[in-house]
């Protein structure tokens, strides 16, 4: 049950959050930042993630078994209760305000913003096509969190990196929406290829991801990172030209997403690496 249950929340994802929330840690400390704080911003990342998989999970049980492409997954399926999921996002709540207790007060104080982006999240494709951007802002608190966890406070540089991760989680969500496009738009479901069609969400990714890479170097610039950190902005230039090749060439969509979730899978340990020799390497 447990292996069905990490499948279900897609734990691998955790790989998206958890580099860009070492990012922030890095800017913060504007070098390598205690143990300490890495330990818990980690539980804070994956108690966050947990309860958001739990709770869009739970909240689309219905809509995913009218979906084909979703109606194997375990929860849709029946093969995993409800109640179960439930009790995922009380848990994963609870590791995060633990954690954001054990970083800092005002961690704590913004724990309800973060609480309310995980749990809420969920519901925003039954009524705005602006989704995509909701769950990028959600995955973007883990940079910007992990900056108050080691800092204390909020910076222009934070901030940046919060503007960019919402870009680039956006942007390829949008990608994904293309696999339900027909579904959606049966279910009255909202997105932005259900909303303006499947050649705009082929467009928007780019104009969103060509945003991030300007966002994240000025936030580099901003903090005075060194050469090394600009070398992740030319592996994100690349990543953007891989997708582009790939949205053109790739003719099924689900290996186009498995590519694209691959690759950005990669940028996010490889900038990560950049931004460490950024703050450290002088």
């Amino acid at each position: 049950m447990i292996a069905r249950f990490l499948r279900e929340i897609r734990i691998e994802h955790t790989l998206f959050a958890l580099p860009f929330a070492y990012v922030g840690a890095l800017f913060a400390a504007h070098g390598f930042p205690s143990w300490h704080a890495l330990l818990w911003i980690t539980l804070a990342v994956v108690g966050a993630r947990t309860a958001a998989m739990a709770a869009n999970r739970y909240f689309d049980r219905d809509i995913d078994a009218r979906n084909p492409r979703t109606a194997r997954r375990a929860l849709a399926a029946g093969k995993l209760s409800p109640a179960l999921m439930l009790w995922a996002v009380v848990l994963g709540v609870l590791l995060l305000a633990v954690s954001a207790l054990m970083l800092n007060p005002l961690c704590f104080k913004l724990l309800p913003i973060a609480a309310a982006g995980v749990l809420l999240y969920p519901l925003c494709k039954r009524f705005t096509w602006s989704t995509h951007f909701v769950l990028g802002a959600v995955d973007a608190l883990a940079p910007i969190g992990a900056f108050v966890a080691v800092a204390g406070t909020v910076r222009v540089p934070a901030v940046l990196l919060f503007l960019a991760v919402m870009l680039w989680v956006a942007g390829f969500d949008i990608i994904y929406a293309l696999m339900d496009y027909a579904v959606d738009r049966q279910q009255g479901l909202a997105s932005i290829p259900a909303r303006f069609g499947q050649l705009a969400a082929r467009r928007v990714p780019f104009a969103l991801h060509t945003a991030m890479v300007l966002a994240l170097a000025w936030a580099g610039y901003v903090a005075a990172a060194s050469g090394w950190y600009f070398v992740g902005i030319v592996a994100a230039g690349a990543l953007m030209v891989y997708e582009i090749a790939q949205m053109r060439a790739a003719a099924n969509l689900f290996v186009l997403n498995e590519r694209i979730f691959v690759a950005n899978m990669a940028f996010s340990l490889i900038f990560l690496g950049t931004t460490w020799a950024g703050f450290t390497l002088r």
